[in-house]
């Protein structure tokens, strides 16, 4: 039983903590476009040394890296910290790419769960950009302004490329900066490099609260590197030989109430749910009646499974795939650890056939075969049965998303319970029966396709069809080792390239997710121009209102171009970021859209919704509201809906072909020939 859970929960947890952060506040993925950097400042010695000692001049940061988010680790494959030139922050660019020739890096290393240490020697001459910030009106040298940095290497050589990120940081650095003010800078520290002695430096933020702007008192500071602690009024400007300096977690840190009552922390998490969630109208959701009816209930839970179900109740008053709560194994098996030992499909038709039946389980046992109908259960029809059904694993953004819960969940109930069912095999007369559920979970394997799974499987696999010559591209997850998925990407892609294929069929069937950000890289494949694709709102506090910034997420032409014809094959288990990519690439009608039924329909950014309650329990919110450049509302309880419907047939669900591939195939032919 042990072994079962255990095995349980990995399978839950991979299938169903949906990821799809985008996190650009914590992965630094902002929108960009292509410009030129300003250049760095070409310098050739290193000023004297000002300060109490020789010992004093800074020569090497170190510090630490705290983390609470649960996807701050996802992907991270070339991690290190970066001597961060602030020029983007100084003109208020959030476009603005690093200069390769100036991006000093250091190393970091992961101690204990959530805590890496990280070490950046300081180069003697530093080559980043001289910025005048005295605001006098004369023209003077300047000086260099740096933040310490955690960055991480998708795309290209060991150092940031434009993919990867510009502007500056907003989280897990030495500054601290306000998302509800477009990111201004408004504490922390920074690293400045003067010249010579004979240049200035903000002495505070000045009227207005923000950085390098025309009020800004200022202040002389020393030849070469000093400290400037924004913390204290005026600012601090020292000298130190091994400077320490703890980077910030930002906006991406996870809201911790654990240490307050079942009540309090339900309090403090409404609170902020009910103002920030970004599809309270769409979504019809009355708050108050929610924390009417789910309040009491969750205050008066005593432990932790009391309170585990009444905020799993409360989740599912709320339809939004996204919302997530942590799993419990054991009041799983309490109330669904039973089963019969087989899988039920629904056909286009509205019938619901037995598609696989496992020998060992009671359903094998009482004679029900692949193929077999289900007529009723417990008495009524089974689409009243399957309507009526909550699935344990919820809640979801579309009715369609939701059904195959409740084809899921029908057949699962606590152990030793009993139901009484009518079926009709294949060729045969109905038959009744009474089957008793076993503890099963081999059945609830094959639904989510775990039994079919290659433990060894790379997170891209492409081919050439042998029958058609296509090429085959699946992307099963967006949330892997990303430097990993880009070379696997780019070499796939220039394959197609190199080999003339003419059309190209990309899986997405089984994608639950992962980074917005790659995602979109991924989709500038097949593109030969930029394109505004949508905007993500956040709830502004000093606002009250829902606000976007002025960089929209956009499809960026990528340094190699797949022009053949594309179709993309989708289903309900393409999830968030999957979604986004598969939206993507239908702009311009750039690909044919096949499946059964449309994607989740979940996209809010999820990445600053994060919570952390009493027992361990964590839970998440969507943030982010997506939005086409028009306005409205982007995947968010739709899905990205195929052009073609392939129908679910009896024979397509039992036999060993895969109709929504040969649809595909066949389509792509059609165009091509």
């Amino acid at each position: 039983m042990k072994r079962r859970n255990s095995i349980l929960i990995l399978s839950i947890l991979l299938v169903f903590t949906v990821a799809c952060s985008q996190l650009d506040s914590i992965l630094n993925t902002e929108d960009t476009v292509q410009l030129s950097p300003p250049s760095p400042t070409p310098l050739i010695a290193a000023p004297s040394t000002v300060g109490d000692s020789v010992t004093d001049e800074p020569v090497l940061v170190t510090g630490t890296i705290p983390f609470t988010s649960p996807f701050f680790m996802d992907g991270i494959a070339e991690p290190f910290v970066l001597l961060e030139d602030q020029s983007g922050f100084l003109a208020r660019d959030v476009t603005q790419s690093f200069a390769l020739n100036g991006q000093a890096i250091g190393p970091v290393e992961l101690v204990e769960e959530g805590l890496l240490n990280y070490t950046l020697p300081l180069p003697a001459v530093p080559q980043g950009v001289l910025n005048d910030v005295d605001q006098d009106g004369a023209e003077d040298r300047g000086v260099m302004v740096f933040a310490v940095a955690y960055w991480s290497n998708t795309w290209g050589g060991p150092f940031l490329e434009e993919r990867d990120g510009t502007g500056w940081s907003t989280a897990y650095a030495s500054t601290t900066t306000d998302p509800d003010r477009d990111n201004e800078i408004n504490g922390g520290h920074l690293i400045i490099w003067a010249p010579d002695d004979a240049q200035s430096f903000p002495a505070g933020f000045g009227d207005d609260e923000m950085l390098f702007t025309e009020d800004d008192p200022v202040q002389d500071v020393p030849a070469g590197y000093s400290i400037v602690d924004l913390n204290e009024e005026p600012f601090r400007v020292y000298k130190e030989a091994n400077i320490q300096l703890t980077l910030i977690e930002g906006e991406g840190a996870v809201n911790d109430y654990s240490a307050m009552s079942a009540g309090e922390a339900f309090d403090a998490m409404f609170q902020k749910v009910s103002v920030e969630y970004p599809f309270t109208l769409d979504k019809n959701v009355d708050w108050q009646a929610l924390y009417d009816a789910h309040a009491p209930v969750i205050s008066a839970a005593k432990n932790e499974d009391a309170l585990y179900r009444a905020l799993r109740d409360f989740t599912y008053a709320i339809p939004d795939s996204h919302v997530g709560l942590s799993f419990n194994p054991q009041v799983f098996y309490e109330e669904q650890g039973g089963s019969f030992g087989m899988v039920l499909a629904e056909l286009s038709d509205g019938s619901v056939i037995v598609s696989k039946v496992l020998p060992g389980f009671a359903a094998a046992s009482a004679g029900i075969q692949p193929g077999a109908e289900m007529l009723t259960w417990n008495d009524q029809p089974v689409q009243a049965a399957l309507d009526a059904v909550k699935p344990y694993i919820g809640p979801y953004s579309t009715e369609h998303s939701k059904r195959q819960g409740q084809l899921l969940f029908l057949t699962r109930m606590p152990v030793d319970e009993k139901v009484k069912l009518s079926y009709k095999n294949p060729g045969q007369a109905a038959s009744e029966v009474t089957l008793i559920a076993d503890v099963e979970y081999e059945s609830l394997y094959e639904a989510l396709g775990y039994n079919s799974q290659d433990e060894m499987e790379l997170p891209i696999e492409a081919s050439v069809l042998d029958d058609s010559g296509l090429g085959y591209i699946r992307i099963n997850t967006f949330s892997d080792d990303y430097n990993l998925m880009a070379r696997l990407w780019e070499h796939a892609i220039q394959a197609l390239i190199d080999n003339e294929v003419p059309g190209l069929i990309l899986d997405m069937r089984n994608n639950s997710g992962g980074s917005g950000g790659l995602a979109m890289d991924f989709a500038g494949y097949f593109f030969d121009e930029e394109i505004s694709v949508a905007e993500t709102l956040y709830y502004n506090q000093l606002s009250g209102q829902f606000e976007a910034n002025e960089y929209p997420s956009k499809i960026k032409p990528a340094p190699l171009l797949f022009n053949g014809k594309i179709v993309v094959l989708v289903s309900p288990d393409c999830v968030s970021a999957c979604e986004w990519f598969s939206n993507a690439m239908t702009q311009q009608d750039r690909a044919v859209v096949v499946g059964s039924f449309p994607t989740n329909g979940a996209a809010g950014e999820v990445g600053r919704g994060q919570y952390e309650l009493p027992f361990e329990i964590s839970m998440q919110f969507p943030t982010g509201r997506p939005q086409t450049m028009d306005g409205q509302l982007l995947i968010e309880g739709v899905g990205v809906e195929p052009s073609i419907v392939v129908p679910v047939t009896a024979e397509g669900v039992l036999g060993s072909a895969d109709p929504v591939l040969e649809a595909a195939v066949q389509a792509l032919l059609g165009e091509l020939y």
